[in-house]
């Protein structure tokens, strides 16, 4: 291909209209400190279709031995729990793997992965604060505590800085699946695969089946860096109580109280007991968020405002509410304590009533 025309990956079509444009788009990325952060950064590049696989692997080799593998894609628009007013991609995650594993199991999906415009993908490690990301608009994004180090792999694939980069988000262009081609226009490698194979849905579904990958709230995002994960440890540690999540992953902590919010949203089908874990699991991020240093605690109530928010909005019987537990009963109002959620399944209902939370 000419150099004046950028690498594209076949998912992207730039409508004619932008040929001008898109011969200026060269590689090159940008990068910036996260809002409410003293030291994690996100990186925004742009790079030919044909390095990206070279570049996660490379930073694969930055990560642990374990990491997790995210997907994004559309699902099919038949299924009858798609809603019109939620058409945007889905996002997984995978379990936390052996990194080689990971990789090992994702390779033969790469080529694919990389030119289907309707499939974004990454690899991560939390605990280490560091994420890369390839979306369907064909940017990469990597989030990181070390901007030296994910500087020294961009340069290392030749990808320059530039401040004024421009990405394939600022022009006009289509989003094609491989299946939209003729085999003799698809790259060589996937001009050799069946059908079926070259279907998004159906390959992603597979690594969702292979990696036994779980749907993840895509409006429910957030970066911790290892300095962060290192204040919140230390925080959790003097708690007695609390001492024993201190080695845990404090992202999963705070994903767990937005699926529990999501499921009191939509219908709590566990027991009381089950309802009073998840109140217990926010108590255990508020005493977090005053505990640690204030730009972190902000960012902590910025990530679980949108969970509290809803939650909030579902309770009922306001007037009622459980007991505090009493080492909190000095530490303002926990709001979680108050009223109860409108969708209560069978057998939170049936604890209520025998509690006699129903009683006037």
């Amino acid at each position: 291909m000419s150099d004046r025309f950028f690498d594209f990956p076949i998912g992207i079509s730039p409508w004619r209209s932008e040929l001008r444009r898109r011969n200026q788009l060269r590689e090159g990325y940008n990068f910036s400190l996260l809002e409410n952060s003293s030291d994690s950064y996100r990186f925004t590049a742009m790079a030919k279709a044909g390095k990206v696989e070279d570049i996660f692997r490379s930073f694969a080799a930055l990560l642990p031995e374990e990491s997790f593998f995210i997907l994004e894609f559309y699902r099919d628009e038949e299924e009858p729990d798609q809603q019109a007013e939620n058409a945007g991609p889905v996002l997984y995650y995978s379990p936390y793997l052996p990194t080689d594993e990971l990789l090992s199991l994702v390779g033969p999906y790469f080529q694919r992965l990389i030119h289907d415009g309707f499939v974004g993908f990454g690899l991560a490690n939390n605990q280490v604060g560091m994420e890369l990301f390839y979306s369907e608009e064909k940017i990469l994004t990597c989030f990181t505590g070390n901007h030296i180090r994910i500087m020294d792999l961009l340069g290392k694939h030749e990808i320059p800085y530039n401040a004024r980069q421009q990405f394939t988000s600022d022009f006009g262009h289509d989003h094609l699946s491989l299946l939209c081609y003729r085999r003799n226009l698809l790259p060589a490698d996937l001009a050799l695969l069946p059908e079926a194979e070259l279907d998004y849905i159906c390959f992603c579904q597979e690594l969702l089946d292979q990696l036994e990958m779980y749907p993840v709230e895509d409006d429910f995002s957030f970066f911790l860096s290892p300095r962060e994960q290192g204040q919140i440890a230390e925080c959790l540690a003097r708690h007695p109580d609390y001492a024993f999540y201190a080695d845990e992953d404090f992202g999963d902590l705070l994903l767990s109280w937005n699926d529990f919010v999501h499921e009191c949203d939509h219908g709590f089908e566990g027991s009381l007991e089950d309802y009073q874990d998840g109140l217990r699991l926010r108590d255990l991020i508020q005493h977090v968020i005053e505990e640690v240093p204030e730009l972190l605690a902000r960012k902590l109530t910025e990530v679980v405002g949108e969970a509290d928010g809803c939650l909030r909005r579902n309770l009922v019987e306001s007037r009622k509410r459980f007991d505090v537990p009493e080492d909190l009963a000095s530490h303002g109002d926990r709001f979680w304590y108050r009223g109860m959620v409108r969708n209560q399944g069978v057998d939170l209902r049936r604890d209520l009533i025998r509690r006699g939370w129903f009683q006037p």
